[in-house]
């Protein structure tokens, strides 16, 4: 299927002491562009997160936020600041010898002290960790995948519509385009009826005239590349593969043909065709900016 490079994903999940929460944004870009945040425990796994996104989004600008909370044993390390805690130990001495006052110091006023305990988060078990991140970064590119399915289905039936525009002006274009040169002719006979009067005008030369402005302003070549694209681009939106740069390429090609016939066409009618086709391909290459 279609997919598209915008949408949201997030998943939570719990176990075994530990919870992780995962939330992925993404948005249109040209290239694959990850930018992921996570708490400094888990930095040593950023490669494997990365690698596991790679293999489910091909292109878009994602922004992923990983948060890690734990209250398992081996995640968690008690430090003792055993310099302080003499330091505070001697301070209290001094006190109690300079001042005459009893040192009733204990325990539990150590420990009311700034920074003798601190509480520091490790690693743990890194293979545990990694399984439950895994599960919820999985769950939430599922969660983002599904959105960027769902608005990939509804860019492809837009831009389906759109080419039965293009075939309808196209066919307006083939069918005007078969009447210009002989309109020509008969205005090119009538302007040298006027300008000669009564003087008879070469067949042959009024033939060979019309020839050369039949083959300055034949557009046939143009109208059937179009309709290949045309057709291409429908094949491909029906393969619903990662497309979206050989359909940036494919609208490059259909443009060039519009401004040709635009610019060959030497017709009122035609040329406000060409700027309708235009248009319409325009349209259809801004949302074909939004697929991945």
């Amino acid at each position: 299927m279609i997919c598209s490079m915008t949408g949201y994903g997030r998943c939570e999940i719990e176990e075994n002491q530990r919870k992780v929460t995962v939330e992925i944004s993404a948005i249109n870009h040209r290239y694959s562009d990850l930018n992921i945040r996570m708490p400094r425990t888990l930095i040593h796994l950023e490669d494997e997160v990365r690698s596991a996104i790679k293999q489910k989004i091909a292109r878009g600008k994602l922004d992923v936020s990983i948060y890690y909370h734990s209250t398992a044993e081996e995640d968690l390390e008690i430090i003792i600041n055993d310099h302080l805690c003499k330091s505070y130990r001697e301070g209290f001495n001094k006190i109690s010898e300079m001042f005459g006052i009893e040192n009733d110091m204990k325990l539990s006023h150590l420990m009311g002290l700034n920074e003798i305990i601190t509480i520091q988060k490790k690693s743990g078990d890194t293979k545990a960790v990694m399984a439950t991140l895994a599960t919820a970064l999985g769950a939430a590119l599922d969660d983002l995948t599904a959105m960027r399915l769902k608005e990939g289905e509804a860019l492809k039936q837009d831009i389906l519509k759109k080419t039965q525009t293009l075939h309808k002006i196209l066919e307006g274009i083939s069918q005007r385009s078969h009447l210009v040169v002989e309109e020509y002719k008969k205005k090119l006979e009538a302007r040298i009826a006027l300008i000669l009067e009564n003087i008879a005008v070469e067949p042959n030369r009024l033939a060979a005239e019309v020839a050369i402005f039949a083959d300055k302003c034949a557009i046939d070549e143009e109208i059937i590349r179009l309709k290949s694209h045309i057709q291409q681009l429908i094949s491909i939106l029906e393969e619903g593969s990662v497309a979206g740069r050989k359909l940036d390429f494919l609208m490059q090609e259909m443009n060039r043909e519009a401004n040709t016939i635009g610019s060959k066409a030497n017709d009122y009618d035609i040329t406000k065709y060409a700027v309708e086709l235009k248009t319409e391909i325009e349209k259809i290459r801004e949302q074909v900016q939004n697929i991945e």
